[in-house]
């Protein structure tokens, strides 16, 4: 069995509200999360999050503090992921929809007030709580959705 994957995610709060992407190739699903992916060997997990929020947004972030262990899995599957989600903030860029994710994932990307978040499908659910409160949460293992 492989080892699970070790990602992270920014939780940006711009003007009170979170930016959220949604990371589905060909638009197949309207499950939105943080910005963020795959941490790659040998760089720091800010440095990850500095690379990846850039590729899914055009964005440059500063990273803060960790404020959420979040794990997620396929009960029938080989598929386990922690994620490290940081607090971060933008020092440079504006979100366009002519950003284009050199990867392919990422399609739309946008801002959202806490009560657009409250109606969105949304991943992990504690995302909101997280944006909008303090501290430091650990969200255990869930199934992972499509």
């Amino acid at each position: 069995m492989p080892s699970p994957r070790l990602a992270t995610r920014a939780v940006i709060l711009h003007e009170d509200r979170l930016l959220l992407v949604n990371a589905w190739r060909d638009a197949r699903s309207n499950l939105w999360c943080a910005p963020g992916g795959g941490a790659e060997p040998h760089a720091s997990l800010p440095d990850n999050l500095i690379r990846e929020v850039f590729e899914e947004t055009g964005l440059t972030i500063a990273v803060g503090a960790p404020c959420l262990v979040n794990e997620f899995h396929d009960p029938g599957g080989r598929f386990h992921q922690v994620e490290v989600f940081f607090r971060a903030t933008i020092t440079a860029g504006a979100i366009s929809d002519h950003w284009k994710d050199p990867e392919g994932i990422v399609h739309t990307r946008r801002f959202f007030t806490r009560t657009e978040v409250a109606a969105l499908r949304l991943k992990p659910s504690s995302l909101p709580e997280v944006a909008w409160g303090a501290g430091f949460t650990y969200d255990p293992l869930e199934p992972i959705q499509h």
